[in-house]
């Protein structure tokens, strides 16, 4: 996400980083890139208009931070002015006093409302405790939307209310509320019924239902990739209902970023979550700051740590630091970690998160990461024996031919493997040696060659 805005300003920062002295023409220079960046981001012309404006008041004629060096005394401020175009209201997730809490969802056909209410519920109830929403299919404009959203919470063991589609919207999302508390569900996630386009008609279904369930959360699904299109139906859509969020989903699939930079600053409404591929668990809150930081290719490292946190079990972490000190890691550990990894998402939106990748990344071969090769490392450790996994020593030529044949890959491949998982228990045994007397090995032998 971003990659064509946060190519173009890293160059532009890049330039000023090799000035030892940053006069008014060159910030002025400067700030005119990223302006230019900005719009042909598709943000909007007085959003990019303003930010500059901000940027230049704060860094020409003001005196510098101390540790910064003048380019970084700009980077700071575009920084700063980026996070507050972000930010706007409340971000976060409130729970009402009384439960349950409602959450009603809207947004136009095509932006991935009801994938979105899929993706909502189970990030809820991911929560402590793991609370059990309910979602409520009230989209009976779409055909087959009941369907798809039943099908999404057997999927993710999440329960669904639906009547037939000769009931109306409003009638449907009354009985799910009733049987939300019956269950004693804390939280109902409404999926209502969006259309191409904004007429009356869709908008005074809307409006019934918000007065029938009284929403704690009245929240806008709209597809980033649709830029200024977005933020113009937002603006429609919380003047006639009155939001309380927004969640742009593919953004993912959104190189430049227009809607995202643009729709707060021109709304007024907070984006809550973005969504950030196609899994079940691609849904991540919006932080203003972190995202501020992913534009610039600074990374993000606490949505990281998150993501790590669900998918790593603490107590198996543990073991698997006791091998690493013992240098017994095998190759189903491997295997483990690997399928770890897989969870985290796109491995290159990962490494988007990292601190200074999106430098790296561009000097790699396609200038992306190639996920084919983890695919393949995994089916060739999958077409070894428990004892091969264990102990790959026994490994001879004939076994490697039934390897590669049985995971599709060649030889070779299988060989390469082999070597580099030979390098990480040679690390291993480096590090173990080292311990406790204030050396660190040598790691440069891992990365990709």
């Amino acid at each position: 996400m971003f990659d064509a805005l946060t190519n173009k300003l890293t160059a532009v920062f890049q330039k000023l980083g090799g000035k030892g002295h940053l006069g008014e023409k060159d910030v002025d220079e400067a700030l005119r890139e990223v302006r230019m960046a900005l719009l042909e981001a598709d943000v909007n012309f007085r959003v990019a208009r303003d930010l500059v404006a901000r940027v230049r008041e704060k860094t020409v004629g003001s005196p510098l931070m101390q540790g910064l060096n003048p380019a970084q005394h700009v980077v700071k401020a575009v920084n700063e002015e980026l996070t507050g175009v972000l930010s706007g209201g409340e971000h976060r997730m409130r729970p009402s006093p009384k439960p349950p809490t409602v959450i009603m969802l809207v947004g136009l056909q095509g932006s991935g409302k009801t994938t979105t209410a899929a993706k909502l519920a189970l990030h809820l109830r991911r929560a402590p405790g793991n609370p059990q929403p309910l979602l409520v299919a009230a989209d009976l404009r779409r055909p087959a939307a009941v369907d798809q959203l039943v099908a999404l919470g057997k999927q993710l063991d999440i329960p669904v209310y639906s009547e037939a589609a000769t009931s109306t919207a409003l009638k449907v999302s009354l009985n799910g509320m009733e049987k939300a508390r019956q269950l004693g569900s804390p939280w109902v996630l409404v999926d209502t019924g969006g259309r191409l386009h904004i007429d009356e008609e869709l908008m005074a279904e809307l409006r019934a239902i918000k007065e029938a369930v009284s929403p704690h959360e009245l929240l806008l699904v709209v597809d980033a990739m649709t830029g200024q299109d977005a933020v113009q139906a937002a603006g429609e859509f919380h003047k006639q209902l009155g939001l309380t969020g927004l969640i742009l989903s593919k953004l993912d699939g959104d190189a430049r970023g227009g809607a995202a930079l643009s729709i707060t600053a021109v709304t007024g409404v907070p984006i809550k979550f973005i969504g950030t591929g196609e899994k079940s668990d691609a849904l991540e809150a919006f932080y203003p700051d972190r995202m501020a930081s992913r534009i610039l290719g600074m990374g993000d490292v606490l949505t990281l740590v998150e993501r790590v946190e669900q998918v790593i079990d603490e107590k198996r972490a543990l073991e698997l630091e006791k091998k690493l000190r013992h240098a017994s890691l095998d190759l189903n550990d491997m295997l483990e970690q690997l399928r770890a990894v897989k969870k985290l998402g796109s491995i290159a939106n990962v490494l988007d998160m990292v601190p200074g990748f999106g430098a790296i990344k561009k000097r790699l071969p396609g200038g992306d990461v190639d996920e084919g090769r983890l695919k393949r490392v995994e089916a060739i450790i999958l077409s070894m024996t428990a004892r091969e996994r264990k102990d790959p020593e026994v490994l001879n030529g004939s076994r490697r031919k039934r390897i590669a044949a049985g995971s599709g890959t060649t030889v070779q491949d299988v060989n390469q493997l082999l070597n580099q998982f030979r390098e990480i228990q040679k690390m291993m045994k480096q590090m173990s040696k080292m311990q406790g007397k204030g050396r660190t090995p040598d790691l440069s032998r891992l990365l990709p060659r």
